[in-house]
């Protein structure tokens, strides 16, 4: 483990140093095919830094930020568009918004991305968010506490577990990121998650509920080129469809690339399939949305949410989880969640043991 934190120190130092030099140079090169060049020995290294990586948890996550975040924000910035442009007056500030899952406030006026950003309804008004953190805290906890009775527990159910627990982490994971992004450097940040286990709809969940810092840089990157494109060979009124298709297989592709860092073996494409899957499933959902405007056929909130989270559950269990079965990934994720446990309970009662025998020669002067 020391070893590992020793890599991932190195690799975070190299990105930063890369992060670095796109402040000072490709930034004063004028936008276009010019800066992209500049930024593409960038995009290479840190492409591979992941690479240096071998636990399950922080490989994942640097490529997240590192492959996925970061190089698609310096892909926009080679054109000036996007979080990074204008840059920023200081390089930490550029820094961070460049790599760390945080998405800047800002007054939009693009009339899709305010629909995009509807509020969310307060259908459970009775839950607080200090009530619903703590409810996601027990949960977080009954559920590692239950995989370890996994041998009596039905397959599917540990797969349930271990999605779960995903959730669960990245959710945490992204708001300690942004909660630090405040705290040090003082920005205002959007939510990265809008509670989507209360999402009515695939529009609901995908556009307004989860992980709503990385819809917005495949918004950019992905939907707006594409649409463009689309308005251009069909009418406006269907453009968006063709552009959601494309944005959910980029977002597939994107995930097999991430896992193919774990498992550095050739990608299976599930993961892009189960995108395909929602990206076509929400095109007909928009499409008839388009074609009962009036409100005919309307469902109550309560059956579209347990559909939908019917519909998630079952698309999962085929298409999203197998890859984490296979080779054994969750058992290689649970361990690795164990062991850290266990290093963090042992450094706490040392901790303590220290504290305790300074209290008593304190007192014993």
């Amino acid at each position: 483990m020391d070893g590992e934190f020793k890599n991932l120190l190195q690799v975070w130092i190299l990105a930063t140093t890369c992060l670095t030099y796109c402040y000072y140079i490709p930034s004063k090169i004028p936008s276009g095919t010019s800066r992209l060049l500049s930024l593409l020995p960038i995009f290479y290294l840190l492409t591979i830094l992941p690479l240096k990586l071998h636990t399950i948890h922080l490989c994942v996550f640097t490529a997240f930020l590192l492959v996925w975040l970061t190089n698609f924000k310096l892909l926009l910035f080679a054109f000036d568009q996007g979080p990074l442009s204008p840059p920023p007056s200081k390089l930490s500030h550029f820094i961070s918004i460049a790599c760390l899952p945080i998405k800047l406030k800002t007054n939009n006026t693009n009339p899709s991305r305010k629909k995009m950003q509807k509020p969310l309804q307060k259908s459970f008004p009775i839950f607080s968010r200090s009530t619903l953190l703590a409810i996601k805290v027990v949960l977080f906890v009954v559920l590692l506490h239950a995989y370890k009775y996994k041998q009596y527990l039905h397959q599917k159910l540990i797969i349930i577990i271990c999605m779960l627990y995903i959730y669960l982490l990245l959710e945490t994971v992204l708001a300690v990121c942004s909660a630090l992004a405040q705290a040090i450097l003082g920005l205002e940040l959007e939510p990265q998650f809008n509670e989507p286990y209360l999402s009515t709809s695939l529009q609901d969940f995908w556009g307004r509920r989860w992980n709503l810092m990385v819809t917005s840089i495949l918004h950019s990157t992905v939907y707006d080129p594409v649409r463009r494109i689309s308005t251009r060979l069909i009418d406006d009124k269907w453009a968006a469809l063709p552009a959601v298709l494309a944005t959910f297989a980029v977002s597939g592709v994107m995930h097999d690339i991430i896992y193919c860092y774990l498992t550095r073996a050739p990608p299976t494409w599930e993961m892009t399939s189960f995108f395909v899957l929602h990206g076509t499933c929400l095109t007909m959902e928009l499409a008839a949305k388009r074609e009962l405007a009036d409100g005919r056929w309307r469902l109550h909130p309560a059956v579209s949410c347990l559909l939908l989270l019917v519909f998630l559950l079952m698309s999962s269990l085929w298409l999203f989880s197998p890859p984490l079965l296979r080779g054994g990934v969750n058992e290689k994720m649970m361990r690795e969640v164990f062991t850290f446990a266990n290093l963090i309970k042992n450094e706490g009662i040392a901790l303590m043991k220290i504290l305790h025998e300074k209290t008593i020669f304190v007192f014993s002067i």
